[in-house]
C-alpha cells in the first residue's frame, strides 16, 4: 500500500493594510484575505500608527506588529482562526498599555534651550543627508 502526501502550499504575506474594523493581507496567489479586526483585540485598541507599523516574517510566512507584540500567520487567516490569546494574558497586556500610555500623556514636552517647546520633527533634519 503506498500513500501519497499532498504537499500544500501556503500563500505568502505581501501586503498589509489595517482599517478601523478590517485586517487586510494580499497574498502572493493574488489573493487578498479581509477579516475583521474584533479577532485581534491587540491591534483592535491601538493606534493607527502603531497599526500601520508592522514588518513581514519567516518571508511572508506571517506579519510582526512590533509595538504591540502581536503576530499573525498567513496559515491561520487562512483557516479562518482568530487570536488565541487568552482574555487573561490581553487583559494584563492592556493594562500595561493603559498605564505606559497616561504616563506618556502627562508627562510635560522638551523644551528648547530658549524654554520654547520643541516641535516634533518628521524626516531628517537639514543637512543631515547632505541633500537639504
Amino acid at each position: 500500500m503506498t500513500i501519497s502526501a499532498v504537499e500544500r502550499l501556503v500563500p505568502l504575506a505581501e501586503r498589509v493594510s489595517v482599517t478601523e474594523d478590517t485586517l487586510s493581507v494580499d497574498l502572493s496567489d493574488g489573493r487578498t484575505i479581509a477579516v475583521p479586526l474584533a479577532w485581534f483585540p491587540r491591534l483592535l485598541h491601538a493606534t493607527q500608527r502603531e497599526r500601520s507599523h508592522w514588518r513581514l516574517i519567516g518571508k511572508g510566512q506571517g506579519i510582526h506588529w512590533p509595538e504591540l507584540d502581536e503576530d499573525i500567520n498567513v496559515e491561520g487567516l487562512l483557516a479562518g482562526k482568530p487570536s488565541g490569546e487568552s482574555q487573561t494574558s490581553f487583559k494584563k497586556w492592556l493594562d500595561g498599555r493603559t498605564s505606559r500610555l497616561s504616563t506618556r500623556s502627562t508627562r510635560p514636552r522638551p523644551r528648547h534651550r530658549s524654554g520654547r517647546t520643541r516641535k516634533a520633527t518628521v524626516g531628517p533634519r537639514r543637512g543631515s543627508d547632505g541633500g537639504c
